[in-house]
């Protein structure tokens, strides 16, 4: 981990501070997010601040450095997050570079998440299995106002993937395209979503198009972290899996290829596990950027 940056204060919380691009092999690809890794966590407003000096959508805080078992805190540049699926993912790549393969049992706000990190022709990959999901159909109001912001008609929505509130950590609206011309369009009114999002308790908009039973395609606006759009989302993609077996909208186990940030060109994989019971399991690889 080459990149690592000491990070000396407070004093008592020294730690170290590493980027990565997750959900991909390439610095040019993926969801940049930082990963400090020290002995104590520091102060919420030493994170806060950490984190906007990062810039990055979220930035993770794991303490202790030793053990497999760790508390583990995300905050965006403008406020902490219950869970991210992206900074997980880089997360167990620096752990497992500084400590080795293996599981490790990481104690977030909303449950414990095992990452087991493996490595693969010299390159590591990191698994996540997200808290238990669950799902709510949405209302008839919030959907008209979602799609009234986005500039979507009702007739864009495939309605094989009804619209729904999704959660595996945080809270998602999964809503489906009809036509990948349709999810390829996203404008919006920044604050306007940002605002009804606060409002429904939303962390991003998950806007899908399914290619095929084992690919579909996915945008993430994420106004409320103060990001247009997020190039891979790990915690939309483990809220989504929930969402489509308990809404028995795919046949169990099964295994979809989550493609995002491609038309930002920030290319990124997610490999989305869906098995019959538990967590959702979320896999991608993660590479250092140089400083």
């Amino acid at each position: 981990m080459s990149a690592d940056t000491s990070i000396d204060k407070p004093e008592n919380c020294a730690g170290s501070l590493s980027k990565l691009a997750a959900f991909t092999q390439s610095p040019k690809g993926g969801n940049p997010a930082g990963v400090w890794i020290g002995d104590l966590l520091p102060s919420p407003d030493e994170m806060q601040k950490i984190a906007k000096e990062v810039g990055f959508s979220e930035t993770a805080f794991i303490a202790p450095r030793t053990g497999t078992q760790r508390t583990i805190r995300y905050y965006s540049p403008e406020a902490e997050v219950a869970f991210c699926g992206h900074a997980t993912i880089a997360s167990g790549v620096a752990l497992g570079e500084a400590s080795g393969d293996g599981t490790y049992l990481l104690t977030t706000t909303v449950g414990e998440v095992p990452v087991t990190v493996t490595t693969h022709d010299g390159i590591k990959e990191a698994s996540l299995v997200s808290v238990a999901p669950r799902y709510l159909p949405s209302s008839d109001d919030l959907l008209a106002k979602i799609l009234s912001v986005l500039g979507w008609q009702a007739d864009d929505i495939d309605k094989r993937i009804p619209p729904a509130k999704a959660y595996a950590g945080n809270w998602h609206f999964v809503l489906a395209a009809k036509t990948k011309a349709r999810l390829d369009n996203l404008q919006y009114n920044f604050e306007t979503l940002k605002s009804l999002m606060q409002e429904n308790d939303l962390t991003t908009v998950q806007l899908i198009w399914q290619e095929n039973d084992d690919v579909i395609h996915s945008r993430n606006p994420f106004p409320i972290g103060g990001v247009v759009e997020d190039p891979a989302t790990g915690a939309a993609a483990a809220a989504l899996g929930g969402y489509l077996r308990e809404a028995k909208l795919v046949e169990t186990p099964k295994t979809i290829a989550v493609r995002q940030g491609e038309i930002m060109g920030r290319p990124s994989l997610l490999n989305l596990t869906i098995p019959n019971t538990g967590g959702m399991i979320v896999s991608g690889t993660a590479v250092v950027l140089e400083e």
